[in-house]
């Protein structure tokens, strides 16, 4: 039986979307959120772990008057030794800024609150790793965001459609190679290079998983492109790369992605 359009469709939505959720949330850039009970009171906290090169990051914590605190932090990674530097009471929030670094410069930091005598640490046994990336233009951001989600959708779609056998996926293949090299090897190393000054850095030239798990679902595309020529459904190969670009893209977002090498420099804060 042949699923209606309207559930097809549906169903292709909520399991992308599901996936797009997924990715970012679990993303080493998506800010660390937590509570903790301090001087009577439950605090929650959201603590950046992305910023712009173009101001020092403003890391704050809301907090009764009873708490105080301080925000710990170097350059990573680096043996450089820890700085402190206090928390400032402004208003409602206690307020700490890190140093800007370079593109792709990361600092990691540990936010410890103090009240009734007692330290607090949110950030945990491990510090919290922000990096900076220099402004993206909105005229590339948001195309990519777009049609990144749309070479997902339609990822999800063409594989749906390949089990069902009323259904010839071949138009969505097309669909989903032509989205998927637009967003991911025309817009995606746009935003790089804006961002952090390099185009690509998978492989060949390095191991950025958002870049390389591109390349990966994208060749399993291209698999399944060539392997239906002529109309094909080649439904086995179809339902593969959908599930390769399912799985691949489940890979949190910016894991093991562009850092920078701090060795160039030396010691010290900042450039």
């Amino acid at each position: 039986m042949t699923m209606k359009k309207s559930l097809f469709w549906t169903l292709a939505v909520v399991i992308t979307l599901g996936s797009a959720v997924y990715q970012r949330m679990t993303g080493p850039t998506y800010p660390l959120k937590g509570k903790a009970a301090l001087g009577g009171s439950e605090i929650r906290f959201e603590l950046p772990r992305s910023a712009e090169t173009t101001a020092d990051a403003e890391v704050a914590v809301p907090a009764p008057t009873a708490v105080a605190g301080a925000l710990d932090w170097r350059r990573f990674p680096t043996d450089d030794a820890w700085t402190r530097v206090p928390f400032v009471r402004e208003g409602d929030r206690l307020v700490a800024r890190l140093p800007k670094q370079p593109a792709a410069g990361k600092v990691a930091y540990r936010v410890t609150l103090t009240a009734d005598g007692t330290d607090t640490s949110l950030t945990g046994d491990k510090p919290a790793v922000l990096r900076f990336k220099d402004p993206v233009p909105i005229w590339i951001l948001v195309p990519h965001v777009l049609i990144i989600f749309a070479a997902m959708l339609f990822s999800t779609a063409a594989g749906l459609a390949a089990l069902d056998r009323k259904r010839n996926p071949r138009r969505l293949v097309l669909w989903t190679v032509g989205l998927m090299f637009l967003g991911g090897f025309v817009l995606g190393p746009l935003m790089q290079k804006f961002a952090f000054g390099v185009a690509w850095s998978g492989f060949p030239f390095g191991t950025d998983l958002t870049d390389n798990k591109t390349l990966i679902a994208f060749l399993a595309w291209i698999v399944a492109l060539v392997t239906g020529r002529g109309g094909r459904p080649a439904r086995p190969f179809v339902i593969a790369a959908s599930l390769v670009t399912l799985l691949v893209f489940l890979i949190p977002h910016s894991l093991l992605g562009s850092e920078y090498d701090y060795s160039k420099i030396g010691q010290g804060g900042n450039r």
